[in-house]
Order: structure tokens, then sequence, then C-alpha cells
């Protein structure tokens, strides 16, 4: 039976819950049991993990260290105290690689830049803003998204408005999102965003990925390695959506391996290179400095290409769909937005022209965007792991069995961090008295990490958040069917449970 050995071991922490009712002090804090430690209390909770550990920290002055089962080796530190996460993404940094825990829990990832050690992050972390920086980069982006938008989007918009149908604006911009990503970054389009909405596996298996990964971190190791070594349960269907994932990647992989470009043929296209064509070229010309890298090496395309594949489709789509979420709750912003958007491109239909300095104008639809990832961040926790013992701001000892844990969730819901309305979608708390962005600093908003890893596609999310919600909100209403609550998925990136269902219709 697939799910055997994890109910049997979900079975012996519930057979406590009573226990945990009936003596728990009612503050909110796991009691920490004989033998089984504070499971009981996470598996009570794991439904609605994101806020119960907004509970937890800010009843433990915004740290608490979660003991596991005995000889399970899973101790935790959940921090969101600025000044830790300062110490160890900044001032400490060296201290504090991905680590061996988080390389085992994100095994699929392989050494891609987001779980690469130095130096092969080094080099992943260089080919990447190699790639970002390009001088024709912003503008092929800009061609991309809109291209897209107008074979895909607005279609699909205009049909279902002219329809009067409901449609999931999650897996909407989940489509638009890969399709895009998959474009920008490998020259291959999977085509997922159109009026057929055709089933694809590959993208349902990312969502299968990022579910197992967090259960992963809630069991202790040896039982979900133990899953993954019997093929059952959650670990069954992460191995089926590896080799999903693997299909698909390594597919575009020879795709573009046969097509055999010429160099004169790679300088006319777009825009002279994609980050395949760069890679490809390093690894060629033997100029990585990397160790064990080797020409013809499609394991590293791979790794280097599902990491930011799956950045770009997720991050993206999760917050514009928070975003549309939160202003059909906000009236008031979504007027504003509406204004602004109009008054900054009244004279263009499109980015197509100077957009940077269409989507530098758009002010309050960045800080709009900016208190989104505030409240919903895609990436719902960093983790990490010390090389040394170390002694936090906070006073804490964290050891290199200790796993460390931000949550990004929680950081955003603080009122010691962002004061007493920080339940509140209030864009203007971004906005500075000259009516530019307020800048925060990465240790308080951890949306596009902090310190050496900052995300070096952090601008190129906000274009392309900024062109979708411009385009989106100059020509539709969005409104959710009735009922409708967003509820956070129990997964690493915080998409809705239930998707985002809506009903669109015209403006104009």
């Amino acid at each position: 039976m697939d799910y055997l050995i994890e109910i049997s071991f979900i079975f012996v922490a519930v057979s406590l819950v009573f226990l945990y009712n009936y003596y728990h002090d009612k503050n909110g804090i796991p009691t920490n049991w004989p033998i089984v430690g504070m499971l009981p209390a996470l598996f009570l909770n794991l439904h609605n993990i994101h806020d119960y550990v907004v509970e937890v920290v800010e009843k433990t002055q915004l740290n608490f260290v979660f003991k596991g089962p005995w000889l399970a080796n899973m101790q935790i530190f959940v921090t969101v105290d600025p000044a830790n996460v300062h110490h160890i993404m900044s001032k400490n940094f060296g201290n504090y690689p991905k680590g061996p825990k988080f390389n085992e829990i994100f095994d699929v990832l392989g050494d891609g830049i987001s779980n690469s050690d130095s130096p092969m992050w080094e080099y992943q972390r260089k080919m990447a803003k190699s790639f970002v920086n390009h001088s024709k980069f912003h503008e092929n982006l800009v061609k991309k998204v809109e291209d897209k938008i107008e074979s895909g989007l607005k279609p699909i918009l205009d049909n279902v408005s002219n329809q009067g149908i409901e449609i999931d604006l999650q897996d909407l911009f989940g489509r638009l999102t890969f399709d895009t990503s998959c474009t920008v970054l490998i020259d291959f389009d999977p085509k997922s965003l159109s009026i057929e909405m055709p089933i694809v596996p590959s993208s349902k298996a990312f969502d299968d990925l990022e579910e197992a990964i967090l259960y992963r971190h809630a069991m202790p190791p040896s039982i979900w390695k133990f899953q993954r070594w019997l093929s059952i349960g959650r670990e069954k269907k992460f191995k089926q959506a590896w080799k999903n994932v693997d299909d698909f990647i390594y597919n575009c992989i020879a795709i573009k391996r046969s097509q055999k470009v010429s160099d004169q043929n790679s300088k006319n296209n777009d825009m002279g290179v994609n980050l395949f064509t760069l890679y490809t070229e390093a690894i060629e010309e033997n100029n990585t400095q990397t160790p064990n890298i080797k020409k013809d090496d499609d394991k590293l395309l791979r790794d280097s290409l599902l990491n930011l594949v799956l950045a770009g489709r997720d991050t993206i789509s999760v917050a514009l769909s928070w975003f549309f979420y939160l202003l059909s709750k906000n009236a008031r912003v979504e007027t504003k937005l509406r204004e602004e958007v109009e008054k900054i491109m009244s004279h263009t239909q499109d980015f197509s022209n100077n957009s940077r300095e269409l989507c530098n104008k758009l002010v309050y639809l960045h800080a709009s965007l900016c208190e989104t990832l505030r409240l919903y961040p895609p990436v719902v926790f960093e983790s990490k792991s010390p090389v040394e013992p170390d002694i936090l701001p906070s006073g804490h000892t964290v050891s290199p069995n200790m796993q460390i844990i931000f949550s990004l969730y929680a950081m955003g819901r603080m009122k010691s961090i962002w004061g007493d309305d920080c339940h509140e979608f209030k864009p203007e708390r971004w906005i500075s008295e000259e009516g530019n962005i307020r800048h925060e600093p990465s240790y308080k908003f951890l949306a596009f990490n902090a310190g050496p890893r900052t995300c070096v596609g952090k601008d190129m999310a906000f274009t392309e958040m900024k062109i979708v919600a411009a385009t989106v909100l100059r020509n539709y209403r969005i409104e959710p069917v009735d009922g409708f609550q967003g509820v956070p998925d129990i997964s690493i990136i915080l998409h809705m449970k239930y998707g985002f269902k809506v009903k669109v219709s015209h403006l104009r």
C-alpha cells in the first residue's frame, strides 16, 4: 500500500494529539514530547503550516527551535529575525552554504544555481549574470513576453469573457510564465498557453516536485529516505515527476543540439544568444574554470536550465495570482493602479518601445507588486546549515547538525518588523515622500534572497510582472467567483491550494 509507511508514522504522532490538546498550555508553542518530539504539533498543523509558523515565531520573539523525534537528526532553527538573516546571508556568508541536508532534500535540482555551493555556484551565478546583462536581453525579454500575451493570454481572456465562463487564473499565469521562461532561456516554446489549454506533463511535474519537497522538510530524513528506497507514497510521485521533468529538459537539449545553428545564424536571432547557447559555448571552450565539467555535458545543462526555468515559471506566476487576488479585495488600490497605468501608457498600446522608461514610471504598480511579495512570497522559506558552530545576533547557538529556516511568509507578517498594519495590503508603505520606491533592506524583505545570493533575475521578474499586470489592468476586470477564498497550498512554492477561479470581463 503506497502510503502505508507514511500513514503508520503519522498514526504514532496523531495518537498523541489528544494529549497535546489536553496538556498544551494554549500559548501556541509546540510541546516537546518524549520520543516523538514536536512532531504531533507539526502534523496537527501541517494543513495550515504557513500561518502556524507565523503564530509560533510571533510568540517566541522571532526565533524558535523545533525538535524532532529522538535519534531522527531533525533539529530545526526557525528564525525571522532580520539581524539573524543579515548575519547568515551576508556578514558570515561563508559559514552558511546550502549544505548537505539542503542538497539531499532538493536533490532533483542537481548542480544548478539554487542548489549548489562554491565553486559550482560561483560558475552558475557568473553564467546567469552574463545572460541577464547581455546587451539585448531586456529587449528580447519584452518582445517574448508581449508576443506570448498577444498570441496566448489575450485570446484566452477574450474568449472566457465573451462566453461568460470561469477560468483558473493561476493556471493561466503558470502557462504564460512556463512558455515565456522556456522561450527566453532555451529558445523553445512548449505552447501550453492556448485556448485548448493542453495538458503539459512537464509543467504538472514541477508542482508535484515542490509539494514532495515540502513534505521532506516535515518528515524525519530516515522516513522519507525509506519511502524513496521502496518507491512508495509521495516519494513514488516525486520519482515520476522527476522523470517527466528530465524527459522535457533533455528533449529540449536534444532539439537544440540537432539544430546545429551556425555562428552567423546565431548572431541574427533575436538577441544573438540564449541561455542554452551561452552554456554550451562556455563548456565547449573549456573555459569554465570549474571542476568536473566536460564537453557536451548534458547533465550540467539539465541542472542549469531546470533551476532557471523553475524559478521563472513559478515565482512570477504565483506573484501575479496573489497580486490580482489582493486587488479583488482592495478596490481603492485597484482604482489607483488603473489610473496610473492609463496615465503612463496613454500614448502607447504596449511596452515594445521605451520599455525601461515605462516600467520605471509605474511606481504604484511596482509598490503594489512589492507589497504582494511581502504578504505572499512565492518561495515560502529559505534554508541554510552552518559549517562551523556559530552564535547568532539573537543569542542562539547553531551547529552543523542543525537546519536553519527563514520563513519569508511569517517575516512579512511580523508587527515588530513591518508595524501594526503588517497584515494590511498597503502599497503606500513602499513609496517615499518624494514619490519614489522606498528601499527596504533585503534581510527584511527577503523575496529576492539577500547577500551574495541575491536573485540575478530580480529586474527580469519585475519587468515581466509589470507588462502582464498592466496589460490585464488596461483591458479586463478580474473578479473571483462567488465565495472564493485564496488559501496557500502546502508546498515550497506559495500556490493557491484550489487555484484562482475568476470571471473575466472587458473594460472597453
